[in-house]
């Protein structure tokens, strides 16, 4: 038997960085690219390097270098390697039974890296489904609420990497989600507050990214983390805009406001230049923040940068926004958000 899952990529539409200061999101999973990780019952346990992410063989020094930079030393191999083992101790620490049995496991992906897309995160939401239902776990073993834990644990955890929830919630629960992660809540339940919302209710949504990124999401938080953590009230009182972006988004979506949503959407943006500053926000980021606005359309993050998303209400723009965005190097798309069976 082959057991494959797919974990699409998502976008952060309001709200973020609020995610990780207790704040609020609205995020869309998106079914234009995706990681899979794919096993199947052998008689050892093997996890398969990836042919691309995961190589040992090169041409020269310098593309061992490249690659190394890039990618990082282990690819997606260590994500896999990693989630197995946590998957396995929360199994046995919460009394869940697994069935016998070993597996070859390997994986693929197409989300674009480094550009605030939950790469990593689907590859270990991913390899978390299917490792489910190998063993036969369900959501009643492992609460659907708790398995962003789970997924965030592997690289928080067990490989040290600098994460939080927003992707993985939107990668477990799918489509389009409202996420509250009031800290008071979540020291109580040990999770935040997630809702799912029709997909239908959004209008479209573009995406446009910068090539072979290299932005990482420690190094943009990292100083604002510490303002916050210290008291400044100037990051303290922003984080809470945020959040309210999120309220209002829902808001502007379940009425059909568009116009509101692209303020709002333009409002996350400007307030997160304001609090980082442009040395973190960076020359290619702030370009493309006003090549969408040159074509009134509206843009923010999709995560910690590198990319960038927004609605598109007039479908006649599409066409000059994508040649604008080719024309000065960057990768322009028209996304199709997912469904809730996706993530399943």
């Amino acid at each position: 038997m082959i057991i494959s899952h797919t974990s699409h990529a998502r976008m952060g539409l309001m709200g973020n960085p609020s995610d990780g200061f207790g704040g609020k999101t609205v995020t869309v999973q998106i079914s234009d690219f995706g990681a899979q990780a794919t096993l199947w019952e052998s008689p050892g346990l093997q996890i398969v390097p990836h042919p691309n992410h995961d190589p040992f063989t090169f041409a020269s020094l310098e593309q061992l270098h490249d690659t190394a930079e890039q990618d990082g030393y282990y690819g997606g191999t260590r994500l896999i390697y990693a989630t197995c083992k946590r998957f396995y101790q929360h199994c046995r620490n919460n009394g869940v039974d697994l069935t016998e049995g070993n597996f070859t496991i390997e994986y693929d992906t197409d989300i674009p890296r480094q550009v605030g897309l939950g790469g990593s995160s689907a590859i270990v939401v991913a390899t978390l489904r299917a490792l489910m239902q190998f063993y036969g776990v369900d959501d009643s073993d492992i609460a659907l609420p708790v398995q962003p834990n789970l997924a965030l644990s592997v690289e928080t955890d067990e490989l040290d990497i600098k994460a939080g929830l927003q992707d993985r919630v939107a990668q477990i629960y799918g489509g389009l989600v409202y996420m509250d992660f009031d800290r008071d809540f979540v020291a109580e339940h040990g999770h935040g507050r997630y809702r799912r919302l029709p997909t239908d209710l959004l209008p479209t949504l573009y995406l446009a990214w910068i090539p072979h990124s290299t932005t990482t999401s420690g190094k943009a938080h990292n100083l604002v983390h510490y303002r916050f953590d210290n008291g400044d009230q100037e990051v303290i009182d922003a984080m809470k805009q945020f959040a309210g972006f999120a309220e209002q988004a829902v808001e502007a979506l379940e009425e059909g406001d568009m116009d509101q949503l692209a303020a709002l959407m333009n409002a996350n943006f400007d307030l997160r230049r304001r609090i980082y500053g442009d040395d973190v926000i960076g020359p290619h980021n702030m370009q493309m923040v006003q090549i969408a606005r040159d074509h009134g359309v509206p843009a923010k993050f999709t995560g910690s940068g590198g990319a960038i998303t927004g609605i598109v209400r007039d479908q006649s723009v599409l066409p000059k926004l994508q040649e604008a965005f080719e024309a000065a190097g960057y990768n322009f798309l028209r996304v199709t958000p997912s469904s809730v069976d996706d993530a399943h």
